[in-house]
Order: structure tokens, then sequence, then C-alpha cells
């Protein structure tokens, strides 16, 4: 059976460590996660999800422009205590996805996470992270994602990722496939399968690859409009998308 809300993760780890080089010249002296939107930071309006859906700790890691993320951090948790902020420190080098949960397992714990990436926003009619939360069933996954239709979402690639079997098992699509659905950048997942990944950068989609041919990703499409921020013009289309709808991450 699936997890009650009050069992949900409550650890994040919040992936910012990313150069966002797609994003110049908007990141040219700032990273990815303060680019606004809506006027609220990337980060922000992640760390606001996180936080009505419960999260009391989020582990962020940066690397590009650590020093001025940090310090936005420390201005927020003078006003949003929750979730408390623990820094992953990859300053050193950034390591990707899968590289950068293994670095922050010491930060983590051993219970299951939520690890979200910090260039979605989307616009909802109930909350997509309870969805997954009580989607979320330990003894038939390692992996639940946070998914969305092609036709339903903006800034992410149009062959998308996966098919959703009807007990919610995701299957990966094959070379020259096109998938209905698209990951967008959130998930829970038992921090303990990436403890066995390389040294160094790697990412978590083989992972998941891996786990999904036994049956243990499993996934749920909420209904909302999701958006990938992924350059300067993907910004303007979400903002312009959110008009109306006040910030992304509001409740």
């Amino acid at each position: 059976m699936s997890a009650p809300l009050n069992q949900a993760p409550k650890v994040a780890m919040v992936l910012a460590a990313g150069l966002g080089t797609r994003m110049r010249p908007l990141t040219d002296d700032r990273p990815k996660a303060l680019v606004e939107v809506g006027g609220k930071a990337l980060i922000d309006h992640m760390l606001d999800r996180l936080a009505a859906a419960g999260v009391e700790t989020a582990v962020v890691n940066v690397h590009y422009f650590a020093d001025r993320l940090e310090q936005h951090l420390a201005r927020r948790a003078a006003t949003h205590p929750l979730p408390r902020i623990v820094i992953s420190d990859e300053r050193p080098q950034a390591l990707e996805t899968g590289g950068g949960v293994k670095h922050a397992l010491p930060l983590l714990g051993d219970a299951p996470i939520w690890v979200a990436n910090i260039d979605s926003v989307w616009i909802e009619d109930a909350s997509a992270i309870e969805a997954v939360a009580r989607a979320w069933d330990p003894e038939r996954m390692d992996v639940c994602l946070m998914l969305a239709s092609t036709a339903g979402s903006l800034g992410f690639h149009d062959s998308g990722d996966v098919f959703l079997a009807d007990d919610g098992g995701v299957r990966f699509k094959d070379p020259g496939e096109t998938a209905p659905l698209v990951y967008v950048g959130v998930h829970i997942c038992k921090p303990q399968v990436v403890a066995d990944g390389p040294d160094g950068p790697f990412s978590l989609t083989p992972i998941w690859k891996t786990l999904a041919a036994d049956h243990r990703v499993h996934g749920v499409a909420p209904a909302g409009v999701w958006m990938h921020v992924g350059d300067p013009q993907a910004r303007d289309a979400a903002e312009a998308r959110l008009g109306g709808h006040g910030p992304a991450g509001s409740t």
C-alpha cells in the first residue's frame, strides 16, 4: 500500500549545482538557481513547494557562484525557517545528479528522500508533490517519479521519456520511440540507490533504467501545466504562461 502523507519524506536533496550554460546571459553573474521567474528565484519556487509538502530539511548542493547562492539561502532562512537548509559543497567539481546525491549521503540519512531539480515550475489545482507522496510505496518501489504529459508541458522534449503502466510502473522508451510522459524534475527515492555509483560525476538516469527493468521504478502524472526553465526564452515563456495564475509555487 502507498504511504500516508505523514510518512512522506521529510528530507529533500535540491540539485542546484549546475552551470546553467544554456541560461546565459542570465547566468553570467549568478547560478541558475537564482534566475527569477515571476519575481521569485527558481530555488525559492522549489523550496516553497517542498515546505508546503512538509519537508523539514533541504540539502542543497552548490558549485557555480556558490557563495552567492549560500548568501541567498542564509537570507531566506531568516524569514523561512522550513525547510532547514544544509549545504552540500561541490565547489571543487560539479557531480551531476547521481554524483551529487551520492556526495550528500552523509547529510541525507537512510530514510527515503525527495530529490528535486530547480528548473521546473508548474501550475496545479491540487498538490502534485502530495500526489507523488501518496503513490510512494517503499515495498514495491525504490524510485517514484513525478511525470507530466508532453502535451501539457512547456520546454521539455516532445519525444517524452517514459510509459506508465496501469499499476504505475515505469518503462523507459526504447531508441526511436516516442513516449507520452516526461520526467519533470521531482522524485522520491531510497538514497541507497546511488551508493554503488562511481566516484565523481554521474547521472541518475542509468540507475533508474536498471531499476525499472526490475519493476522498482514507478511514477505518477498529476494534472497541471509544467514548464522547464532551461534557457532565457523558456524563462520568458514560463512567465507569460504564469500570468494571471500568481507565482508558480504559490498554494
